[in-house]
This record gives C-alpha cells, structure tokens and sequence, in this order.
C-alpha cells in the first residue's frame, strides 16, 4: 500500500459566543481553527486527522510534505515517524500528521485503532475540562449543573497575577461545591503565552506554595504548574507535592517525554497525540506509565479529531490487565466552548447521564467526516498527487535530474 495523494484544509469554526482561553490570557476566541489532512493510498482508503491552528500558518505545509508522503507506507509507522521528524527539522511540528495513517490502517483491516493497539471497547468516564478562568459564584453555579448531567469530576484553571488570589479562587469554589465533586487545577504554566496579557510565569516556590493549597482544599491534581522543559524543577515538585502533579501534555514526543520519566516529574502523563509525537510514542508513554507505576490521562484540548485519536489511546490502554484507570479529559466551557462547534466537521461527541462515553467501534480512528460541514467550514488549499509532484520536480529540477530521482527512490 503507498500513499498516492495529500489533501489540506483550513477549518474554521465560527464560535456562537467568544471564548476567552486561559492558556492565552485576555485572547477573545471567535472560531475554532484547525488543518485537516486526508491521505489517499492506491487503494482507494482515506485517512484524516487534524492539527490546531490559530490561522493559516501552515499554507506552505504542502509542498514540504508532498516529496516525504506521497509514494510512502502508511502502514510502516516506523518510517511514517522518521520522515515526519525529518520534514520537522526546519521547524514543523508534524506528529498530528500521523494518526491518519493509523486511519487508514484501521480501515484497511476493519477494525478501530485502539483494538490494532490491544485494546478493547468499553465505557470511559468523562470530567468536565473548563477553559476559562471565572468568578467563583458563577463556577460554583457551573460546576453543579455539570454535576446533575453525570460528570463526577472537573476541572478547573487559575490565571491570576498573584499567587493569593489563584488561591482565594479554589478556597471559595471548594467551599462553594462542597464534596460533591472531584477536582484538579489546570495552572497552564508549561507553555506560558503572552501575546495579549502579561502573566507572570511560576516559579518553584510559588509552585510549592499552590500544591499546599490544593492539598489544603482537597483538590486531587494540579496541572502543568511549571514550564514543560523545567525537569529538575518538575521533579523537585513532585517529591515534596502533597497533590498529585500532571503534564507533558504538548512535549514533543518520546524523545522529551523519556528525560520526564528518568527524572521523575510526574505522576499522571498527559500527552496529547497530537503533539507530543503520535500515536506510536503516546504508547510508548502508556507503556513506560504501567512499567514505573504512573497514571496516563491524555490531553483533549484540541477539536473533535484531535479528541477521538486520544479517546484511542485510553481505550488501548484500558485493553490492559491493569489499565490505567484515570477519567478522560472532556473540553467543555458553556456556552462558547461546546461540542457543536467543537467538533465542527464530525457527529459532536456525548456523554449519557451519567457522565459517561460509550465506545465507538467503526474501523479507524472512529469518526466520520461529514462532506456538507467540511464544505461550509473547511477550505482545500492544497492538493497533490504522484503525477502533480513528479510534474513538479520537473519544472524545479529539470527533466534529467527528475528521472534520476525517480529512479534511484525505486531501486531503494
């Protein structure tokens, strides 16, 4: 099997109501943007999956990946990973290319990811993941009413400039739900932004300090408190953390994620397959999670697309004797922030009553792209197949250079 053609979109989501995101400070959200690839194999299969974006900085992705993809395995991981990381080197991070080839892999043999991966269908449950830093009445208000639709934990974001009032926040929450809920803190300080509000970035200590505080309100989790490469710090804060401490949710890939393990600065994974290095090295991760005792709960925070091939990865551990029981991040900020918009192009994804997800068991990564929402949201900007990149090559190499090429990539 070969990949014989790329296809690129822009997606662009308009939201109903502006999303403010904690991750970049005072940034008013208007739509949910992400880049969609399809990949074609010779064999007529189509495989897709989608990377976020804040805009159309990737319009100059498709030359770059054509020359790498195109006549390529799809179903050879191992090399599919080598020429990602090799159209990275100049800057591309490309891993959230990689899932549409487990797609296509899954199609090909009429069975979901997850299961090609050990894996085994079962219900997951979902927490409630807000985006937004609020009042503490109005959360309170929130939270309840998540609780009477099913979901049993949540959690929450701090964003403050000052380290009293990120703790005055989840005092009065606490106090606000009472124990009716379970709860982490998001602090998003491992990859801090800065492009509208200055914030400051934490430090050990002030780290310290919050931990003692989740303790203190009975707050099970506190989430990327320092910076993402900040190991030595990250470690130091497990030792001393009365709460668990969670991350590596963007890292890039094993190659990162490994030095995490060596040192220690975890005790729940989070890596997002969409970022940190795909699908194959998040089960890197989920594996090294079960040999040194940690819990793995993948990052979610992207759109429905990115959320399925993570809803792959939990239910390939879960597959396990032992699985990892951890519930999955489900992005949820009423009323921008909700899965119609969120999704976009598939079936938005629903917990039952009971908070709940129910596995998916078509072929693939599980979802379906629907044609008419693609068409009014998405834009192709890029399309090539085997006859339009050798017709490249030609006019940029000439004819001579260009059959030379050709034969020396098919004497391989």
């Amino acid at each position: 099997m070969k990949i014989v053609e790329i296809e690129l979109y822009h997606v662009e989501v308009p939201l109903k109501h502006t999303f403010w995101p904690t991750w970049i400070p005072g940034y008013p959200q208007t739509h949910n943007r992400f880049t969609l690839i399809k990949l074609v194999t010779d064999e007529g299969i189509e495989g897709y999956s989608a990377g976020t974006a804040m805009g159309k900085e990737r319009e100059g992705l498709g030359d770059l990946l054509g020359g790498y993809l195109i006549g390529a395995d799809p179903t050879d991981i191992d090399r599919i990973q080598s020429l990602l990381k090799q159209a990275g080197f100049l800057g591309w991070l490309n891993f959230w290319i990689e899932p549409a080839c487990w797609d296509i892999i899954g199609k090909s043999k009429g069975k979901p990811v997850y299961e090609l991966l050990g894996g085994q269908a079962r219900p997951i449950e979902a927490y409630c993941s807000t985006g937004e830093m609020h009042e503490s009445g109005r959360r309170v208000e929130g939270l309840l009413a998540m609780k009477e639709r099913g979901f049993k934990t949540a959690k929450l974001r701090v964003k403050n400039k000052e380290l009293k009032d990120d703790i005055k926040l989840i005092e009065q929450i606490r106090k606000g739900i009472g124990d009716k809920m379970v709860l982490g803190v998001d602090a998003n300080q491992g990859w801090l932004v800065s492009i509208v509000d200055r914030v400051p970035a934490w430090d050990l200590n002030r780290a310290k300090e919050f931990a003692k505080a989740c303790k203190d309100n009975d707050i099970e989790w506190l989430e990327e408190p320092l910076d993402w490469h900040d190991y030595d710090g990250l470690a130091a804060l497990k030792r001393v953390s009365p709460v668990k401490i969670s991350g590596a949710e963007l890292n890039h890939g094993w190659d990162e994620i490994k030095i995490m393990f060596e040192k220690d600065c975890f005790h729940v994974y989070q890596p997002d397959a969409t970022f940190a290095g795909g699908i194959a090295q998040v089960k890197q991760v989920i594996d090294a999670c079960h040999k040194h005792q940690r819990e793995f709960s993948p990052h979610t925070w992207t759109n429905g697309i990115g959320f399925y091939v993570n809803w792959n990865m939990v239910l390939a551990d879960r597959g396990n004797k032992h699985p990892l029981e951890y519930p999955l991040e489900y992005p949820l900020e009423e009323p921008s922030w909700v899965p119609e918009f969120r999704e976009g192009i598939i079936e938005p994804i629903i917990p039952d009553r009971n908070g709940m997800l129910q596995p998916f068991t078509g072929p693939g990564l599980g979802f379906e792209i629907d044609k008419r929402l693609l068409k009014k949201y998405g834009k192709r900007y890029f399309r090539m197949n085997e006859r339009s990149l050798a017709l490249k090559v030609i006019r940029e190499k000439g004819l001579k250079t260009a059959l030379e090429l050709r034969k020396r990539k098919e004497s391989r």
